[in-house]
């Protein structure tokens, strides 16, 4: 499972690819331990904070909350990211729900 609910609100692991042709989830990701992330593509190229900055934008309206509710835990130079959602209300977690079941299904 790529994400985990804490008393601060949902960590999702990430695996970012920046300077794609759309923005969007395109699956998940497991690493060599297996440890599963979702995979987002953003246009946007990793220069200055733009990709970080255009994936807090997309995940705070596909998630329905506030981009201030979404902070880096680790990752913001890397591919590989962890991301606290503070408010972790219905339609956050509707959503990430809803991407877990589509890409685990998938992938079994």
């Amino acid at each position: 499972m790529f994400y985990e609910e804490t008393d601060k609100g949902i960590i999702i692991r990430l695996r970012l690819t920046p300077n794609a042709a759309a923005t969007g989830v395109k699956g998940l990701f497991f690493d060599e331990k297996g440890i599963a992330s979702l995979k987002v593509s953003v246009v946007s190229p990793p220069e200055k904070g733009r990709a970080n900055k255009e994936l807090i934008r997309w995940l705070a309206k596909t998630l329905g909350t506030a981009k201030s509710e979404i902070e880096f835990i680790s990752g913001e130079t890397s591919h590989y990211k962890k991301l606290l959602i503070k408010n972790g209300g219905a339609d956050v977690r509707r959503q990430i729900e809803e991407w877990s079941r589509e890409y685990d299904s998938a992938n079994n």
